[in-house]
């Protein structure tokens, strides 16, 4: 099953989420600009701009006894991840938003990289559209160093005043999740100063509510094209760091008629991570605690230099360093999602696991095998491989299945992101704007003001 274009298909479901979860908050003083929750009309330039919201349902090779598939969520080759769906939503808004008053819009977002990578397509895809101008709309995100080799080259970096315009800053402190709070700073203490400047509306995009409308689209595409049998509870599998997508496939569920929702029984989830961001899975089974001290202690076995450990099946049997870092991408401490995620496990089904790159690279030869039978195609060799969204995610709902830590026949793997080196044109920490403070982020968004 192809959905060639499914933002457009679900618009109008979309654009309802969307007077749902904001309407309320938007009537009121938030102290901070949004643009409204209203989406442009459909017109041919906005099909357009929304054609890269392809996703397709295919079945895998069954595993010891499951039926497996893939939602793969990751079509639109200039991102390669789910974070297409929700960027081109919140663009959209903001297009809507200057076409009605005129007025311009700063984009500004922190992000491990992916999310930052998806609103820059999405801005350009705009600006290519004709549905806005580059004076009019542009997006400043920070990302962690440790993510740069994550980013992609576009029109937005090789042309000289889009480059200008839509900067890259990036920060190289120790801790990746700091750029949360560098951009938090930086709207709360020079917002005033920086819309004068600019003529512009900064906009600080990251909002769960923002992700939800876009997400629903999982779970309305499902329900029309690909359901569970009656009576059968399907695990939904996902690679996450604070399972945005996860809980808008919930939403978009809790949003189907009566009628429809009766014919499935409710979903069951499975959260995917790794051991440098456990915490969701430490949540779900320690009582809402994110303390490591749960985690299980790892020994070093002097023969294979590999640390193991054998007395919970949820985290890894062996791993190269127990505070290893698999992916950049999944970065979250503490995500704020944690409670609603659980409780979604704890009433529904499901569960958690944590993966290890031994873990992911003993399984990857089987894990390409079984890709490649539905058009994903992963590098024969790992270390190309920059996005692990995927893999994590089929290593853990394998993982899974032998240690008997899930008993249900139908696994839907959530195919959130999968990219290798050769799949773009990478950039440089030189061809970015270091940052350590919020006055240095304020001026990077200050030389993208336009001159008039």
């Amino acid at each position: 099953m192809l959905l060639d274009n499914a933002l457009v298909q679900y618009y109008e479901e979309i654009r309802a989420a969307l007077r749902d979860l904001l309407g309320d908050q938007e009537r009121q003083d938030t102290g901070g600009f949004t643009p409204g929750v209203e989406l442009p009309d459909l017109t041919p330039a906005v099909r357009a701009f929304l054609s890269a919201s392809g996703l397709a349902h295919a079945e895998m090779p069954s595993y010891r006894g499951r039926r497996l598939a893939l939602l793969d969520l990751a079509r639109n080759p200039a991102t390669m991840t789910t974070k297409t769906f929700a960027s081109l939503v919140i663009v959209a808004r903001a297009v809507r938003f200057i076409q009605d008053t005129g007025q311009r819009v700063t984009i500004v977002t922190p992000s491990s990289a992916n999310k930052a990578i998806a609103l820059r397509d999405a801005v350009l895809r705009a600006l290519r559209a004709g549905l806005v101008d580059a004076d009019q709309l542009n997006v400043v995100v920070v990302v962690p160093e440790g993510s740069v080799a994550k980013l992609r080259t576009s029109e937005l970096f090789t042309d000289p005043g889009l480059r200008a315009r839509n900067p890259v800053a990036v920060y190289g402190g120790p801790v990746p999740g700091t750029v949360k709070s560098l951009a938090l700073q930086l709207v709360d203490q020079f917002r005033d100063v920086l819309e004068k400047a600019g003529e512009t509306n900064l906009w600080y995009t990251l909002q769960l509510e923002n992700y939800l409308a876009a997400d629903v689209v999982r779970a309305l595409a499902e329900a029309e094209r690909f359901p569970a049998a009656p009576g059968e509870a399907r695990l939904h599998v996902h690679a996450v760091s604070s399972a945005y997508g996860l809980l808008g496939h919930a939403y978009g569920r809790s949003r189907l008629p009566a009628d429809v929702r009766s014919r499935t029984t409710p979903p069951h989830y499975l959260l995917v991570q790794h051991l440098g961001a456990p915490d969701m899975v430490l949540s779900l089974y320690n009582d809402g605690s994110t303390d490591t001290a749960a985690l299980p202690a790892y020994d070093l076995d002097p023969a294979s230099g590999m640390f193991r450990q054998e007395s919970d099946p949820r985290y890894p049997a062996q791993t190269f360093d127990p505070r290893e870092t698999l992916d950049p991408t999944f970065y979250t401490r503490n995500p704020p999602t944690s409670p609603r995620m659980n409780e979604l496990i704890r009433t529904q089904g499901g569960g958690g696991i944590v993966v290890s790159l031994a873990e992911c690279l003993s399984r990857y030869g089987q894990i390409r095998a079984m890709l490649g039978e539905v058009g994903v195609r992963l590098p024969a060799n790992p270390t190309e491989l920059r996005e692990w969204s995927l893999t994590m995610a089929m290593t853990g709902m394998l993982n899974a299945v032998d240690r008997g830590l899930v008993s249900e026949p139908d696994i839907l793997v959530h195919g959130s992101g999968s990219y290798s080196a050769s799949d773009y044109g990478h950039l440089t920490v030189r061809d970015l704007h270091p940052v350590t403070t919020a006055e240095d982020l304020q001026h990077v968004v200050l030389d993208a003001m336009p001159s008039s």
